[in-house]
């Protein structure tokens, strides 16, 4: 690619803020470059189904939608490439960002690039990724097939995704650090999984350890209310919150107490031409549907940047 093109928008990420930003801007003859490290619709992708976005009466896999939001913010003319941005300079009238592979000019810059999954940190956690613990039940429950497995945590994220395991697993032992905190929907419908045996609550629990043999995951140490006790399971999956993935921001885009990006009502960071939209954003909801709204505000008010220069 021609290193020394100036495009009027680079959008860091590609999930549902970032794709909505670009349907709206390249349908206004913004020149849009998309860059994404990873896959395209970030954490939505990854989503068995998604039942609260308006327009799908019968729910839409996270996939689809990020498909299809893909595919629609292309044929706006939206261009796409991999790679991993590590560094935004203000170079004056533009910005140069710094990627692995290529660098890149802009305009304007969106950032997109949501969040991470959490980690407990404890022994074994990084031992035995992907060798029976995970962070993503869409991508590795049917490992565990007729197996017994523990989740990790106690909100909306948790309980979907167990519920989710259910499909599978021969029981489930959630772990839960002080008490559930799902939506009533989430939680009623826990319920019927515990009344049926499938699904067993651990209230004031952590995981010491996890435990292996020949490189699998066969058994975790926990704590409940103080007594300290082994689990048998197969696997583990986490699900205690998200991290903003903003550290090559530091020192040059003002974040807060969490590092979630700071911005005014405009959506701008403290650097002018500088937005952001989505997870990644400091106040956010972190549902797709508001993610899809900020990205379309962002799109309108880089517009006006761009006008205005």
């Amino acid at each position: 690619m021609n290193q020394d093109k100036v495009y009027d928008l680079v959008v860091i990420g590609a999930g549902p803020a970032a794709l909505t930003a670009a349907i709206y801007t390249t349908r206004e003859d913004i020149e849009t470059l998309l860059i994404e490290k990873g896959a395209i619709g970030g954490m939505a992708s990854v989503t068995d189904l998604i039942d609260n976005y308006p327009g799908f009466s019968k729910g839409i896999s996270g996939l689809e939608l990020s498909d299809e939001l893909s595919k629609q913010a292309e044929r706006f003319g939206t261009k796409i490439e991999y790679d991993q941005i590590n560094s935004i300079k203000d170079e004056g009238k533009y910005k140069l960002l710094q990627g692995e592979i290529n660098q890149y000019r802009a305009k304007t810059v969106l950032i997109a690039t949501g969040t991470d999954y959490k980690k407990i940190d404890v022994p074994g956690e990084k031992e035995y990724l992907s060798r029976g613990v995970h962070y993503c039940a869409t991508c590795d429950g049917a490992f565990y097939r007729d197996k017994p497995i523990a989740v990790v945590g106690g909100g909306n994220s948790a309980v979907q995704e167990t519920l989710f395991l259910t499909r599978y697993a021969s029981s489930i032992d959630l772990l839960v650090r002080s008490t559930i905190k799902a939506s009533d929907v989430l939680i009623k419908e826990l319920q019927r999984h515990i009344d049926s045996g499938k699904v067993k609550v651990h209230l004031k629990t952590t995981i010491n350890q996890i435990k292996g043999e020949n490189n699998l995951v066969n058994k975790i140490e926990i704590n409940q209310d103080g007594e300290v006790s082994d689990l048998n399971v197969d696997g583990v999956f986490i699900f205690v919150g998200l991290l903003p993935n903003t550290a090559f921001l530091k020192g040059l885009i003002d974040l807060d107490d969490r590092n979630f990006i700071k911005t005014n009502l405009n959506l701008e960071t403290n650097l002018p031409g500088v937005f952001a939209a989505g997870d990644v954003r400091s106040g956010a909801t972190m549902q797709i549907a508001s993610a899809s709204g900020e990205g379309a505000t962002a799109a309108l008010k880089i517009r006006e940047y761009l006008e205005k220069k």
